[in-house]
């Protein structure tokens, strides 16, 4: 397939989501001539541009692994500065931009390649010349990271142009509810069949096929001929309200991933599809998501969509259980696990999903047992659930009253947790 279209896409980071999502779903959609990716691993540029800019992406069916080859593209390194002179003509003629970096606190740095500056200068560009709208996809995990981008963006805009540059671009929130990853270990790839990024490149992207994407609604104003911004990227699915579904996403499919994770742990289970030879325990997850986060969330927004009804809320559990333990996804509960002081702060996943309970007057008692597990693998033995927790919970101030109740399951959930191991793991949905 060769790049027939006539739009520009520009991408910010090249890993697994950005090259197995953004640029593979761009590619295949035949509406662009230019992809550009800005990435900042000197061994990665090297090697996709002896690539003549062509890469692999190995999508996980549920009964294959497919090989996609994507390109050419360009891909620019933003600490160079013709590579930066390059990136910002580049944004000047993109219509569809995307964010897909580790965090949000990626944005803003005090280097000329910072993702904010660049932005700017590339917007700035655009408005002056007039050239063609732009939509910026933020994909990094967080709530607001569009509201944060964007604004970041426009600080580094000079007062007099920033209505010009608003005009011409709509920073977009997403909820990304697909599985990826890279795989480093040579021996892994060879193990699994993996195809490499490139051919002098010693990692391999791993995906699932799944690529039902939301994102914000997109508003322009049409332009003097009536016309209306549409994207190359189609397959993409605009809501009027995001947060609500990004709250699926987080105390849903983040919160039930985290939980098989870390009770697997417990239970010795090394990979996430292996959890299938544990009928007990997929019959636990599935009950902490329907039961725990499903009506918790349906009384929360149920006039907002057909997935906030026990039937749709329940077709999306047994949806994305099905993909978690996808054999070919090889994810390992190590992997899914990581970060765990993270995953279990007072806004996140598992507590999260806990304090969003009881406020809908339910008791997540398994969400809780998964907090209880997961302060098993930060091996502090010598110290209490509550001064461990406490640790991870200051910078939030939790509502004293509030912290006592979270902290009164997962105390519970502990002795269950302990029972239940030192009981040589009976059927767990009985406990």
């Amino acid at each position: 397939m060769a790049l027939t279209g006539q739009r520009t896409f520009v991408g910010f980071g090249f890993g697994a989501i950005q090259a197995g999502l953004f640029l593979h779903e761009a590619f295949r959609s035949g509406g662009f001539r230019r992809l550009v990716v800005a990435e900042v691993q000197p061994e990665v540029v090297s090697a996709v541009r002896q690539a003549q800019g062509r890469f692999c992406v190995n999508i996980a069916h549920f009964d294959r692994v497919e090989v996609a080859h994507t390109g050419p593209l360009e891909i620019i390194d933003p600490s160079c500065p013709h590579d930066r002179t390059a990136l910002i003509e580049a944004l000047a003629e993109a219509a569809e931009i995307a964010t897909a970096v580790p965090s949000i606190r990626h944005y803003v740095s005090n280097g000329p390649g910072s993702i904010h500056r660049l932005l700017a200068e590339g917007l700035r560009k655009k408005a002056a010349r007039g050239g063609p709208r732009a939509v910026v996809y933020a994909a990094e995990n967080h709530n607001h990271a569009a509201e944060i981008l964007g604004e970041a963006v426009l600080e580094h805009v000079p007062g007099g142009e920033r209505e010009s540059v608003s005009s011409h671009t709509r920073f977009l929130n997403t909820v990304i509810g697909k599985m990826s990853g890279i795989v480093i270990d040579p021996a892994e790839i060879c193990r699994q069949g993996l195809t490499a990024i490139a051919p002098t490149l010693e990692r391999a992207f791993l995906v699932e096929a799944f690529n039902r994407i939301l994102i914000s609604r997109i508003h322009f104003d049409q332009t003097g001929d009536g016309s209306a911004f549409q994207r190359g990227i189609t397959v993409f699915q605009e809501k009027d309200d995001l947060l609500p579904f990004e709250e699926a996403k987080l105390y849903g499919h983040n919160a039930t991933h985290a939980l098989a994770a870390y009770v697997g742990a417990v239970r010795g289970v090394e990979r996430i599809a292996d959890l299938c030879k544990f009928p007990d325990i997929m019959r636990y997850l599935r009950s902490a998501f329907i039961r725990e986060s499903g009506e918790a969330l349906i009384r929360k927004h149920k006039t907002m969509d057909a997935l906030f009804t026990p039937e749709g809320y329940r077709e999306y559990a047994d949806d994305l259980l099905a993909r978690m333990v996808n054999p070919y996804l090889h994810d390992t509960v190590e992997r899914v696990g990581r970060d765990c002081e993270r995953k279990l702060g007072w806004d996140d996943r598992l507590t999260g999903t806990v304090r969003l309970a009881r406020r809908e007057g339910l008791e997540a008692h398994r969400y809780a047992m998964g907090i209880a597990a997961g302060l098993e693998t930060l091996n502090r033995a010598d110290t209490s659930a509550a001064t461990v927790l406490d640790s991870l919970w200051s910078g939030a101030s939790p509502d004293p009253e509030e912290r006592r109740a979270v902290l009164s399951l997962v105390e519970s959930a502990s002795i269950r947790l302990r029972a239940w191991r030192d009981s040589g793991f009976p059927d767990l949905e009985a406990e």
